[in-house]
């Protein structure tokens, strides 16, 4: 086990690395009940984007992909002291040191949507980090992630360079051939740049520093789920099995509307215009990764799914009053009410 020092406070964090909208925010906060984990205790855009270069609206990088070479000692340093100096428990008390060794360094657990872009640069700042890599059928998952532009609840830029319109979720390399496209061809060019980024990285590192789950897996079997990934991380599951057993899976802090089977189909017509455009990811994640079920794999819209779009979009978003989004607390995790935060025109989103 490393001890915590100036130079490396850390003991094998656990990052998890997902799409946006894939169920990483349920994971996450499932997660952190374990009594040995420390996080932040939200996602870590203000750690990354306060670094000027880091930032696409201010510096020199145009998207939110960073690799190894960018981790300059300055910046591994600044990386590392600004998790530390934020870790807290699931009780929100901060880090003042822990039973055992002298000095015994924390686990620390981090999730943000961006480090799908990031996992090279992560490997420079954590280098015995562990990493979960979460996969949610892109027919779900790009389905949230339409919602997710449409609420206006997730804008991460307002002013990029040739944009009119703010950005939501993360800035993938290649965005500017997008700038006009639609939000479904946004969604999929997203999720598909997420995913194989995630992919392309783990597969250069050890077997026994990653492993997989779905979003399906920690819905229907979070018990299992939930052993299966603690002993990965060689943590406690007791604290976190607890809590299923007494109020099961609850709903994330960045859920839109509550889950509902199937709940993809109010946008059949925009998914059948952008699947194809992810087949070969699918194929490729089918054929790297281990244990994922097979049905998330399923890429398949009906015809006559589509007849039941504009029904289901209306019904879905009757219940997604403007009232309910403004004055609903913020998801970047501020405390504040969105219409206060990221509703605000005049606030530049920084956070996902």
């Amino acid at each position: 086990m490393q001890t915590a020092s100036s130079a490396y406070p850390f003991d094998r964090p656990v990052v998890l690395v997902a799409a946006p909208r894939s169920g990483s925010t349920l994971l996450f906060e499932t997660l952190s009940r374990s009594t040995d984990f420390w996080t932040i205790g939200g996602e870590s855009h203000g750690v990354f984007e306060s670094i000027r270069q880091f930032n696409p609206q201010l510096g020199t990088s145009d998207s939110n992909a960073l690799s190894a070479a960018d981790a300059t000692p300055e910046i591994v340093s600044q990386i590392r002291s600004s998790f530390f100096n934020q870790l807290r428990n699931s009780q929100g008390a901060r880090y003042r040191g822990r039973p055992g060794p002298v000095n015994a360094a924390p686990r620390f657990l981090e999730k943000t949507p961006k480090n799908a872009l990031r996992i090279s640069l992560l490997n420079e700042v954590f280098p015995d980090a562990l990493f979960v890599y979460l996969y949610r059928n892109p027919r779900e998952n790009i389905s949230s992630m339409i919602d997710a532009w449409q609420s206006g609840r997730f804008v991460t830029y307002r002013n990029l360079p040739g944009r009119s319109t703010p950005w939501s979720l993360l800035l993938p390399p290649g965005w500017q051939q997008h700038r006009d496209s639609s939000v479904a061809r946004i969604a999929a060019f997203q999720w598909k740049a997420a995913n194989t980024a995630i992919l392309q990285e783990l597969l250069k590192l050890g077997q026994d520093r990653w492993t997989t789950v779905s979003y399906g897996q920690q819905v229907h079997a979070p018990a299992e789920t939930v052993r299966r990934l603690c002993e990965f991380c060689d943590v406690s599951a007791d604290g976190i099995l607890a809590s299923l057993s007494a109020g099961g899976l609850k709903p994330s802090r960045y859920t839109l509307t509550l889950p509902q089977p199937e709940k993809w189909r109010k946008n059949a017509s925009a998914l059948r215009e952008v699947l194809p455009d992810v087949a070969d990811t699918v194929q490729f994640i089918r054929k790297t990764t281990q244990g994922l079920p097979e049905e998330e794999f399923d890429l398949g819209i009906d015809a006559s799914l589509i007849d039941a779009d504009s029904a289901a979009g209306a019904e879905y978003r009757a219940s997604e009053t403007d009232a309910v989004h403004r004055n609903a607390r913020c998801h970047c995790g501020s405390g504040k009410r969105f219409k206060h935060c990221h509703g605000d025109p005049r606030q530049s989103g920084a956070r996902q």
